[in-house]
């Protein structure tokens, strides 16, 4: 098992992702009750979220199946999610929390089904199962440690400065995740360079 530069770049970005995200995940009910909403309100935003990511998860991944440009997707899901983000600071009512959690669902679903089928791509071996438990244990771990950290950002600031250090967070993802791009156009270039000296033999 070797990593690549791909893998350590999906997997700084997504790590930084997850981290901004467990920051504030279990203090959704909290947040949710400060605005003004009620159990109700918190259901039905929890509910819209995942519904709308696990339709949107399926008809992203099938658009972008055969798609040429998986490593531009990625970075525009990235900065929806960053842009959305910050937009935590502007929310006052539950009407806005529900358009905030669409936009959310978005940005999940365009980067999720991308990310896995990259990270899949670069693998030497699809079944190498101690490298996909990296994949799925180092979102566990990350935002298990978030979860602490924006409890005592909430208990003793606020929800805004918690909400523009998650930004900064998904910012910096969205920032690494562009070396993707790079490293794509590295690795067509070694190939093109690859082909033309075989040509030349």
């Amino acid at each position: 098992m070797n990593f690549t530069r791909a893998h350590k770049i999906l997997l700084i970005a997504s790590s930084l992702w997850f981290f901004g995200e467990g920051l504030f995940t279990p203090l959704f009910a909290v947040f949710s009750e400060k605005i003004g909403g009620d159990i109700l309100d918190l259901t039905w935003a929890l509910s819209l979220y995942l519904v709308l990511t696990g339709i949107l998860y399926i008809v992203f991944g099938k658009l972008l199946q055969n798609s040429k440009h998986k490593e531009v997707a990625l970075v525009i899901g990235y900065l929806l999610n960053t842009v959305f983000t910050f937009s935590y600071i502007l929310v006052h009512n539950s009407k806005q929390l529900f358009i905030l959690q669409i936009g959310l669902a978005i940005a999940e679903a365009l980067s999720t089904p991308i990310w896995d089928s990259l990270f899949a791509k670069y693998l030497e071996r699809n079944d190498d199962s101690f490298f996909w438990g990296i994949a799925g244990g180092h979102s566990q771990l990350i935002s298990g440690i978030a979860i602490a950290i924006g409890g005592l950002v909430i208990y003793y600031f606020s929800f805004n400065l918690l909400f523009i250090i998650m930004g900064c967070i998904q910012l910096t993802a969205t920032i690494v995740q562009t070396a993707l791009l790079f490293n794509k156009a590295a690795i067509a270039r070694l190939k093109a360079e690859a082909e033309a000296a075989e040509g030349l033999e």
